[in-house]
């Protein structure tokens, strides 16, 4: 089935922090971890979870990549109760972007930068439209300054053009963006919403490995597709990594990746990761003869 997964980048804290954000919201919990041996920083954590129901996965690995607002996670509050216990929650050891309090766009809304640098806005229902607790929240700035609406319009054509159903029942507008009146581009992907808006100001962060996006594939067809579409920047390609045109990065995998690391022996995950290692487009074929351990 495909889907697409926001993937959290930490330095030595993807466990502790998804035992933070699990606690914060109902329907939530660790679904599994993962040890990665012998990997270019050593050994390294992933860990994937659900927070209100949603998948998200996230990674320890060093600290070559940092959080930036570029991409932060809207949560739909449903009570100003709510919103003020999340807002505790989160601002303790973090910083206020925007101060929780009442906006002309919102009765209440805040931004902040949690004790890990990940950003969240918090904004209390207003009546409209919902797709998702929690919504993915793309901020163009920098050398994307500008591009926010071209984005949206790109990844719908690519998600769309490849015949995969984007979840969005009859109402066929959802096809392309919504545009509201300030400013901000609602679109979906597979099912998953998104928002994505034009920086108002002059800010000196774009996008980064931070925060990635990760496409799961059934077969090596949909992989081929995605990566023709969506890569951009030949040096960024490494281990089914990518980034787009607008700098945003994403991960093509197979579906297989996940189930092959859950049943292999100790000595198939090395082959397996060893072999992910090498390959830029991940390739089904390859991955299955490194995991059976076949020349």
């Amino acid at each position: 089935m495909n889907r697409i997964v926001p993937y959290l980048w930490f330095d030595s804290q993807a466990r502790e922090a998804a035992e933070l954000y699990t606690g914060l919201f109902p329907d939530s919990r660790i679904t599994r971890t993962e040890i990665l041996h012998n990997t270019p920083g050593g050994d390294t954590q992933t860990v994937e979870f659900l927070l209100a129901g949603q998948p998200f996965a996230a990674i320890s690995a060093g600290p070559e990549f940092q959080f930036n607002p570029a991409i932060s996670l809207f949560v739909t509050c449903g009570s100003i109760e709510e919103i003020d216990a999340l807002w505790q929650a989160l601002i303790h050891n973090g910083t206020a972007l925007m101060e929780l309090g009442e906006y002309p766009f919102s009765a209440r809304f805040g931004w902040v930068r949690d004790r890990y640098g990940l950003t969240w806005q918090l904004a209390l229902a207003d009546g409209k439209r919902q797709t998702a607790k929690i919504t993915p929240y793309l901020l163009f700035s920098g050398s994307a300054k500008g591009k926010a609406l071209e984005a949206a319009r790109f990844y719908t054509d690519v998600f769309h053009a490849s015949g995969l159903a984007h979840n969005t029942g009859e109402n066929t507008a959802d096809d392309q963006p919504e545009t509201t009146a300030e400013g901000v581009h609602r679109f979906q992907l597979l099912g998953q919403p998104f928002l994505a808006m034009d920086h108002g100001f002059d800010a000196d962060f774009t996008f980064n490995e931070a925060v990635s996006l990760v496409v799961s594939c059934d077969t090596q067809e949909e992989i081929d597709y995605f990566w023709q579409k969506l890569s951009h920047i030949p040096e960024a390609e490494a281990c089914g990594w990518l980034k787009d045109r607008f700098g945003v990065s994403w991960q093509i995998v197979p579906n297989c990746l996940g189930n092959l690391m859950e049943s292999g022996t100790p000595a198939q995950k090395i082959r397996l990761t060893a072999a992910v290692l090498q390959m830029k487009k991940l390739d089904i074929a390859a991955m299955q003869k490194a995991f059976a351990g076949e020349q």
